[in-house]
């Protein structure tokens, strides 16, 4: 079974989620109301689901797992749309990077999530205080999971923009800076990922109090994440999105061209190989 196989690539997690769900019901011959009794919600709810109008609750796939005798599948879906490793206020941000057209982000500290290796992810993520290994290595494998956006037909367009700064701190050693570099130029080969740098010299910038990105969905709707030291926040208020990416655009003013930042790139490589 595939829930990617034939649904259009650009739509969010839940309404794959809901699609596979009724193409499970309906492969059995039930109606919402025939189903619904087996599971033990109401027919309306499961058409909910199916339309994505409501959360799925975990009890919910259980039941229709067992139902329809599953091993698993169903879950490991549901399971990729509400990750738990990942904070409360963030949890919407992956759904919305999956079905957008355009994103564009600012990192004046790290790479950003979209971009970074498994052992780059790993060493960030072990900086959190009080995190266990099993809880970073979830963490990881679903950081790298929002990175599979980049491989579908329907990719966004994303333009990243980096302080110079992340490019001299050397998360997860030597080696492991030298093989994320060596993943930025590589990305920067792909028809849609542009990466600019914005070079130490330029001084103050409106960026320097934290990293945020603007993501534009097909309906032409504007979210923004905005990130801080003990939280973040998503949002789609227009007036707050407008306000960030006005800010983006002055950042991006003081980047270098992009072949200027591939040789930025090349160059700090160099200097960790050495």
């Amino acid at each position: 079974m595939s829930a990617w196989s034939d649904e259009p690539q650009n739509l969010l997690p839940e309404a794959i989620f809901g699609h596979e769900l009724r193409r499970l019901r309906q492969a059995q011959g039930w109606s919402l109301e025939a189903f619904g009794s087996r599971v033990r919600y109401s027919g309306t709810m499961v058409g909910y689901y199916e339309l994505a109008k409501r959360p799925v609750p975990e009890e919910f796939v259980t039941r229709v797992e067992e139902v329809l005798g599953l091993k698993g599948e169903l879950v490991d879906l549901w399971k990729k749309i509400n990750p738990k490793t990942a904070p409360k206020w963030f949890r919407q941000w992956p759904k919305i990077e999956a079905a957008a057209r355009i994103i564009r982000s600012w990192e004046p500290l790290l790479v950003p999530g979209l971009l970074q290796t498994a052992d780059y992810a790993r060493a960030v993520l072990r900086g959190v205080p009080g995190a266990t290994e099993e809880e970073v290595e979830q963490a990881v494998e679903a950081r790298l999971q929002r990175q599979t956006i980049f491989d579908r037909p329907t990719s966004p367009m994303f333009a990243g923009v980096m302080d110079e700064g992340v490019l001299h701190r050397p998360i997860g050693g030597r080696e492991g800076m030298r093989q994320q570099l060596e993943r930025l130029l590589s990305l920067m080969d792909h028809p849609k990922i542009t990466i600019q740098i914005v070079p130490l010299e330029a001084g103050p910038t409106t960026g320097l109090l934290g990293g945020f990105a603007v993501a534009q969905l097909p309906d032409a709707r504007d979210w923004a994440y905005l990130e801080s030291a003990s939280s973040g926040q998503v949002t789609d208020r227009v007036d707050e999105v407008q306000g960030i990416s006005v800010r983006y655009d002055k950042i991006r003013a003081w980047a270098h061209p992009l072949h200027v930042s591939k040789d930025v790139i090349r160059d700090m490589m160099a200097r960790y190989e050495q």
